[in-house]
């Protein structure tokens, strides 16, 4: 029996040509579902980044009911958000420590800007713009992935309620249009993009060398300057100086006449 790999029917591009995906800078609209099934390549170990079929992921964004939040502790607070395709996933919330906050300070407490956690004695509530989330509620949420014993969860970067059934259908809607329009076919450079790319890169890197030769000859000519300007404050103050003491000269002369 034959041990190797099935081979891919697409190819994963270098790290170089990241920057022109349709999906590297973007918040990718998927589901829960989708996110899980996200797989790591060993080309790129110790990074955040995850790929569906060869579209390399770091952002995403997804609608769901909140079904769960749990106070972790004085650092993370967690929501359970399921989106209707077959798997929930929890959204991890950084707080800051209160020790970090200003007495008169009325921002969020969290590292999110309009979401703030209200824990006095026997209270925990998240506010999502001054309002309470409650279980039930449809949000929007964007994330950075990241794992918890082998379960994928999203790092919470932003979050909205979402207040309407047509809002709701609306941002259903752009999920599957993205996913038929982008991520239901691999990502393809042609040859001649990939020369492109590579021209670029080598452009960059000309213009990025040039610009460190004149920064270095710029500090040199400067440094000149310093030493010459340097010397002939020298120079001027060592003939001040000897007038000085010409005219202390002839002064002393005339005070024994």
């Amino acid at each position: 029996m034959s041990t190797h790999p099935t081979a891919r029917p697409y190819r994963l591009y270098p790290a170089y040509c990241f920057h022109t995906s349709p999906t590297f800078n973007t918040w990718l609209k998927i589901t829960a579902a989708d996110v899980q099934s996200l797989r790591r390549e060993p080309e790129y170990p110790g990074q955040h980044l995850y790929f569906y079929l060869n579209h390399p992921v770091r952002f995403v964004r997804l609608v769901g009911v909140v079904v769960a939040i749990d106070d972790i502790n004085l650092k993370y607070t967690v929501l359970t958000i399921d989106d209707g395709s077959g798997q929930n996933i929890e959204l991890k919330i950084v707080r800051i420590p209160p020790k970090e906050q200003n007495p008169v300070d009325t921002s969020s407490n969290t590292t999110i800007e309009n979401v703030s956690i209200v824990s006095p004695f026997g209270v925990f509530e998240v506010m999502v713009d001054q309002h309470r989330l409650d279980i039930g509620t449809v949000v929007k949420v964007k994330g950075t992935i990241s794992e918890f014993r082998g379960i994928k969860q999203l790092d919470l970067k932003r979050i909205w309620t979402v207040a309407t059934t047509e809002e709701e259908a609306q941002a259903w809607a752009e999920t599957a249009a993205f996913k038929l329009e982008v991520l239901s076919k691999p990502w393809h450079i042609s040859s001649a993009e990939h020369r492109q790319i590579k021209a670029k890169i080598k452009a960059d890197k000309k213009k990025a060398r040039e610009y460190e030769r004149r920064k270095a000859e710029y500090e040199i000519k400067k440094e000149e300057h310093r030493q010459a300007r340097e010397v002939h404050l020298a120079e001027r103050e060592k003939k001040l100086e000897m007038r000085r003491r010409k005219e202390e000269l002839i002064m002393n002369k005339g005070a024994l006449l």
